[in-house]
């Protein structure tokens, strides 16, 4: 028998995330930013094998692209937090959360908002790692 090797790295454990988002992914704002639609360009922070396409989910930072919104924003690269997402994911109390729709909310790199208010549901994922968000966030699930 091999002898087993001690674990190292961080002290507390991973999350465990669900593949909600991935690179090329529509995604609605809502926010008052000026932009209705951004595609995810990559996942701030991920760092994967060779061409595993990096997935991210709700909470997690991520870099965009504006399609639809106003003329000066659009074709703009911008960094968004995710805050709600369609694919089902597990609460560690055991409850399942699913949403309507993807969206996010653009955000300046330290994390700031752009927009002043939120549409729309905010998961409390999103709210307990950005609490700038937390402030807008209008209802909380």
């Amino acid at each position: 028998m091999a002898a087993k090797r001690a674990k190292t790295g961080v002290a507390a454990p991973r999350r465990r995330r669900v593949v909600g988002v991935i690179n090329g992914t529509r995604l609605a704002v809502a926010d008052n930013s000026g932009a209705k639609e951004v595609m995810v360009m990559g996942v701030i922070g991920i760092k994967t094998r060779l061409r595993r396409v990096p997935f991210a989910s709700v909470g997690d930072m991520v870099i965009v692209t504006v399609k639809k919104g106003t003329p000066e924003l659009k074709g703009q690269m911008s960094r968004a937090i995710i805050i709600r997402q369609r694919k089902p994911y597990r609460r560690p109390d055991g409850t399942w959360i699913a949403f309507e729709d993807n969206a996010c909310v653009l955000v300046n790199p330290d994390g700031t908002p752009k927009g002043k208010e939120i549409r729309g549901p905010v998961a409390r994922e999103a709210i307990e790692r950005w609490p700038q968000i937390a402030n807008m966030a209008t209802i909380v699930v």
